[in-house]
């Protein structure tokens, strides 16, 4: 099936009654390629060629009829979920990471990194409390170029 267009996101409703919804999962680089080959969870050949300038997002429709849909979502990933219980545990936890260049989320009340096991002892020493689990990311790590 050749794909041209995104035609629409689930936004909260990644089910719905009655009609099925095939994903394709994608690591976060696969997002902004243009031309991709690749198949759904239930086994559907898909060919990606976009014309849009926008990167893939979580959610994107790219086929829809009476039964199914077929929409985009991330790969689960490695992650470390870091929960600061307060303002100072936050500053130190955020200061290492930006001391490392790593590229962070941060939700509500945590930070969340992709794994990396020398993280592991870092927080440690900071004496942060974390968590080691996987998640689908809605949105993208956003690289910032530096220079020293």
């Amino acid at each position: 099936m050749l794909i041209e267009r995104v035609i629409g996101n689930v936004g909260n409703e990644e089910e719905i009654a009655g009609k099925k919804t095939e994903w394709i999962e994608l690591d976060w680089e696969e997002l902004s390629k243009r031309i991709l080959r690749t198949e759904t969870d239930h086994g559907t050949d898909i060919a990606l060629r976009l014309n849009q300038e926008e990167p893939l997002q979580y959610g994107d429709i790219l086929y829809e009829d009476a039964e199914r849909r077929i929409a985009i979502r991330t790969k689960l990933e490695p992650v470390i979920v870091i929960s600061p219980k307060n303002m100072t545990e936050m500053g130190k936890a955020a200061f290492e990471l930006g001391n490392r260049h790593t590229p962070s989320l941060i939700d509500d009340n945590e930070i969340v990194v992709r794994a990396d096991h020398t993280l592991n002892t870092l927080l440690d020493e900071v004496g942060v409390a974390y968590e080691k689990t996987e998640r689908r990311f809605k949105q993208p790590f956003k690289y910032r170029g530096h220079s020293h």
